[in-house]
């Protein structure tokens, strides 16, 4: 089969909604804007060229992330497998949506500031008790508490010997 395999920068336009499927399964989907830009040298002035809207669904190990990290307005970069949907509208209109089945979403560090926290780095392994301490630790440039409750001047996180789980 061919896969069509793609990196887009862009912005989060929709609110990421977290699905639970009847098989187990949890995906996030969430749609993405990217604007193309480009310099009118007769004016001197950036102008727009366009705007590649997708969706991006993100499955397994992405899932947890993608929830409690991405809102709405948040500068990205997404990359994975591109598909085109084809479907036909309640009124009959046939449509065709470009879908990426996203293996890694991160911010775009050109256009915002933020600060990783490994899931090894957190006290529990259960994902709901994850994304609540996700939630706990701060954003800021000051002395921060970390999840365990220590204050401390934000640094370079140590790297774990732990693996990642699956």
């Amino acid at each position: 089969m061919y896969e069509a395999n793609a990196t887009v920068i862009g912005t989060v336009v929709t609110h990421p909604v977290k699905r639970d499927l009847a098989n187990g399964d949890h995906v996030v989907t969430f749609r993405m804007a990217s604007n193309s830009r480009r310099l009118d040298h007769t004016t001197g002035e950036w102008v727009d060229n366009g705007t590649l809207y997708l969706t991006v669904s993100c499955w397994r190990r992405l899932v947890a992330g993608v929830d409690v990290s991405l809102h709405r307005g948040d500068p990205i970069i997404a990359h994975g497998q591109l598909r085109s949907h084809e479907y036909r509208t309640k009124d009959g209109i046939e449509r065709r949506d470009l879908e990426m089945r996203a293996v890694a979403v991160g911010p775009d560090l050109s256009r915002c500031a933020a600060r990783v926290t490994r899931w090894s780095d957190l006290p529990s392994r259960n994902t709901s008790e994850r994304q609540s301490a996700v939630n706990r630790v701060p954003v800021g440039d000051g002395p921060a508490e970390n999840v365990a409750g220590v204050s401390s001047v934000p640094s370079r996180p140590s790297r774990s010997s732990e693996p990642v789980d699956a």
